[in-house]
């Protein structure tokens, strides 16, 4: 008797340990709120994989998905997040600037200018500086960062090439922290979310956008132009995916193992993602002429001409908008962002050498 209760109790340890661990963690309900569109978008397509795939991880739960500004804007958004009323929310950081003006410091032109140098943010101390400062201060946790793509630009109903086209245009800004950059080239800059574009495009409330070329091929027949100098030359754009650490905290270690792991299968999906259609694009839009409409890739001299003319403006703008504590951040960046430029010089990212052949069923360049 004794023997045979044993070989139970030995049966019922083996079946313990074989169930799978998602198996043993409850199911959880998320908001997931952002400011860019979703699919065909890349980041739009990594974020729907995300809702996809959170069932799977964890059976029973369920992501509600919020494109453009849909639920809230991101300063809203980073506000509910530290009280505990959104769960995460995948945000351009410098958009968080109103609520905490620290996320300005990684925000600016010329600063990572390789695809290599754009992968390796998440090493900068500065990065981490503010990771931990959101965690400590702000109660949200970061799990990693994205990019919204290696070709920022500007699209437009002309071509946005010199510093006298941007001359009293009105342009849609990403963030405030952008807002510098183009005020050097004295265009008169308006944020709004990217929700708002098509149709401020089409009343002329705005004449041209900064967006990603992801971004642009949903504004496209508004803005036939996009002009772009490669991966941030026009402006930084990171964009991290965080959580509400008021929820967070809540959930157990086996349902915050399976989260973590998703979203950095997320983010592993969005830099090939945008990588692909910022190619793609190209290759089915790009234009060797600028007086043409389709992408145009500047050539060195054209990039040098128009950065030249921002000089210590946005650097300055940011400073003037930071707490004097936080000033140092943003030198700290730009020296630690061209330091990993030199390192990192065009063809030498494996973000380069992806084969898109595999992602060419769910990629869709109209």
């Amino acid at each position: 008797m004794k023997a045979r209760h044993r070989l139970w109790i030995g049966l019922a340890c083996a079946l313990a340990v074989a169930v799978p661990v998602h198996a043993q963690t409850k199911p959880v309900v998320l908001r997931f709120v952002s400011d860019f569109t979703g699919p065909p978008h890349p980041a739009g397509m990594a974020m729907k994989h995300f809702g996809d795939r959170l069932p799977q991880v964890l059976p029973g739960s369920e992501a509600r998905l919020y494109y453009a500004g849909a639920l809230y804007t991101i300063p809203e958004a980073f506000e509910a997040m530290r009280q505990g009323n959104l769960e995460m929310t995948w945000m351009q950081m410098g958009k968080a600037a109103p609520v905490d003006p620290y996320m300005m410091a990684v925000v600016g032109p010329g600063i990572l200018t390789t695809v290599g140098a754009v992968d390796n943010f998440e090493k900068t101390k500065t990065y981490q500086t503010l990771v931990e400062r959101l965690q400590k201060q702000q109660a949200i946790k970061v799990f990693g960062a994205g990019h919204m793509s290696f070709g920022m630009g500007v699209g437009a109903k002309k071509r946005y090439l010199k510093p006298e086209d941007f001359v009293g245009r009105k342009v849609r800004s990403m963030g405030p922290a952008e807002n510098p950059v183009l005020e050097a080239w004295k265009a008169n800059p308006v944020v709004m979310a990217f929700g708002e574009v098509p149709t401020a495009l089409e009343s002329g409330v705005i004449d041209g956008l900064m967006t990603s070329i992801g971004g642009w091929l949903g504004v496209r027949e508004q803005s036939p132009y996009y002009t772009t100098g490669g991966a941030g030359v026009f402006t930084g754009d990171y964009y991290m995916i965080s959580a509400s650490r008021r929820w967070w905290d809540r959930l157990n270690p086996a349902q915050q193992k399976a989260i973590e792991g998703l979203v950095a299968e997320t983010i592993q999906l969005q830099k090939e993602y945008n990588w692909c259609v910022d190619k793609l694009t190209y290759e089915k839009y790009g234009t060797k002429d600028p007086n043409k409409p389709g992408v145009y890739w500047m050539t060195p001299q054209e990039v040098e001409k128009l950065t030249s003319a921002l000089g210590e403006g946005p650097s300055r703008w940011i400073k003037s908008k930071m707490p004097a504590a936080g000033q140092q951040l943003v030198d700290n960046f730009k020296k630690e962002g061209q330091e990993l430029s030199r390192q990192n010089p065009p063809g030498s990212s494996w973000i380069e050498k992806i084969d898109c052949s595999k992602h060419a069923s769910k990629i869709v360049i109209r």
